[in-house]
This record gives C-alpha cells, sequence and structure tokens, in this order.
C-alpha cells in the first residue's frame, strides 16, 4: 500500500492488524464485495469489521509519550450524494490494546455512487513536543486503510420515498411518479426524487425486494426502470441547451442526463435522436422500450 510523506514520524504498519470489511446482511456476514449490483436507495448498508492495535509501539515508534491518547476512527464517503460522515469511533487510552470491533450502519438514502471507507489510527488530541517530527496535531494519521464498494452500475440512480399518494395532488391511482427539476446544472441529488405509491402494494413490494426480487418484482422493477428512463430522456431533449458540446459538472443533473443519453443510444448524435423523437413520437417510444431492455435484466 503507497503511503504519503507526512511532516511528522509514523509508526511500522503492523502496528495495527485490521481484519477485511464484512457486509452484514439477513442471511449472515458475507465479505465484502467490490459492488452491489442491486443496491438501491432504499437499501441500508450494514459493515463490520475487527481491527488489532497495539498502541504502545504505535506512541513508541511515532515518538509519543504513553499518556497520549489514540482514536481508532472509521469515516466514510459517497460519490453519489457528495456526503461524508463518521461510522465509528474509538478512544484509546494507556495499555489499552487487543480487539476492537467496528459496527456501522449507513442510511442507504445519505449513500450512492461509491462508498469510499477510511480506517485510520490517530491523535486524539493536540500534543506539544520539543522535537519537529512528532505528530502534534489533533487527527495526525498515525496508520491508515481505505477499501471502496461501489453502489451502483452504469444506470443513474437517486433518491426515492415511498408515500401515500392520497395524502398528495398525485393521483391515487398511481403507483409512482418521477419528479425531475428544470435546471440541468442543478445537482442531480436535488433535482430527482422517485415517489411510489405505498397503497400500490404491487409496486411498494417490488422496491422493498429489490436486492433479492422475485419474477413479479422484476417486471415492477423493469417497468418503472424503462418509464423513469423515457421521461429523463424526454425531458432532456425538451431543453434547448442539452447538446453534444454542453459542459456540465460531474454532479449535475444535465451530467446524469447525458450518461444516460449516451447509455441508452450510443453512437447517436442528439440532435439525431432528438429529430426522432419529434418526427415519430410512438416509434421513438418503441426505440425506448428496445435501448432500456424492458423486461430484461433491471
Amino acid at each position: 500500500m503507497s503511503r504519503r510523506a507526512l511532516p511528522y514520524r509514523r509508526p511500522s504498519e503492523d502496528v495495527v492488524r485490521a481484519e477485511p470489511w464484512l457486509l452484514m446482511t439477513d442471511d449472515g456476514d458475507l465479505p465484502l464485495p467490490e459492488s452491489l449490483p442491486d443496491w438501491d436507495y432504499q437499501m441500508d448498508v450494514r459493515l463490520r469489521r475487527k481491527v488489532h492495535v497495539d498502541p504502545d509501539r504505535a506512541r513508541s515508534e511515532a515518538g509519543l509519550p504513553p499518556e497520549v491518547a489514540l482514536t481508532l476512527a472509521a469515516i466514510w464517503t459517497a460519490t453519489g450524494s457528495n456526503l461524508r460522515g463518521p461510522g465509528h469511533r474509538t478512544r484509546i487510552k494507556g495499555s489499552d490494546s487487543g480487539q476492537i470491533e467496528i459496527i456501522t450502519h449507513l442510511r442507504g438514502s445519505d449513500l450512492g455512487g461509491i462508498l469510499v471507507l477510511d480506517t485510520a489510527l490517530v491523535l486524539s488530541e493536540a500534543f506539544t513536543s520539543g522535537e519537529s517530527s512528532v505528530p502534534r496535531r489533533a487527527g495526525s494519521v498515525l496508520w491508515s486503510d481505505r477499501r471502496s464498494l461501489r453502489l451502483q452500475g452504469d444506470a443513474p440512480q437517486f433518491p426515492m420515498a415511498v408515500i401515500d399518494f392520497a395524502k398528495t395532488s398525485f393521483p391515487d391511482g398511481a403507483a409512482w411518479h418521477l419528479q425531475i427539476g428544470g435546471n440541468l446544472h442543478g445537482a442531480t441529488m436535488g433535482s430527482l426524487l422517485l415517489l411510489v405509491n405505498e397503497k400500490n402494494t404491487i409496486t411498494a413490494t417490488a422496491f422493498r425486494n429489490a436486492s433479492k426480487p422475485r419474477p413479479i418484482d422484476r417486471v415492477v422493477l423493469s417497468s418503472v426502470y424503462a418509464d423513469v428512463a423515457r421521461i429523463m430522456i424526454e425531458h432532456s431533449l425538451r431543453h434547448d441547451d442539452f447538446k453534444e458540446e454542453a459542459v456540465f459538472s460531474d454532479d449535475s443533473l444535465g451530467f446524469t442526463l447525458l450518461s444516460l443519453f449516451h447509455q441508452l443510444f450510443p453512437g447517436s448524435s442528439i440532435n439525431d435522436v432528438r429529430l426522432r423523437a419529434d418526427r415519430s413520437p410512438s416509434l421513438f417510444s418503441s426505440d425506448l422500450q428496445a435501448a432500456v431492455k424492458i423486461f430484461g435484466e433491471v
């Protein structure tokens, strides 16, 4: 593992021995995979790992006195939501050592994209020392490691909520509704929201079973995905500033729509597809069904 050149002494890597991260599921703990292809924003992520720390060696090799407190911390970062937060924190005093178990429960609504898990042994508080090579600032990293988990593939995902449509202005009999913002330069996370009608039990159940869908759930999810893709593509084509040369930031609605467009219509220009949609809306609807592979793999 590569190490950054820091302006202070760091102990040897083996002062901390971290066991692999485990994914906690209803069927038991599993080794953390590279990705969760069936993940959605309704699915929380529960993780655990065991970490063995030798604090005496860590302090000695870093030039710190025995009374200095250390902290073992786990921090998560989600690229899809641009959110970051603490997953675990254990303060280590004196010679307390041995095994520390990290258990963290992350809400699916806070996640998205790639989940980055950083574990670090840090200095708990500022320390005054006459030696310039000794770590002295609170949070100085003595040891760290990083693991990533991809929560979504190329298909765009965005926040969703299950609500009672009877309490909204949406038709009671509708199964879902996609809210989409008009500003293509706005953040994707604040521009898209998929609402599912809780009274439509077939659809609501399909989303609850998204991690382990039954055949009927796969049909429902495929229908929702196809309809959402249609709405997003039609929405983008109605914007004059949605064009090949447009520049959007990575976290913007425009970037998300552009990525979806090129995924569904590889090799086609935006202008050609826009003309096709204008001239023959019914045929274009069939084109979209084929592009999203409706009733195929979700």
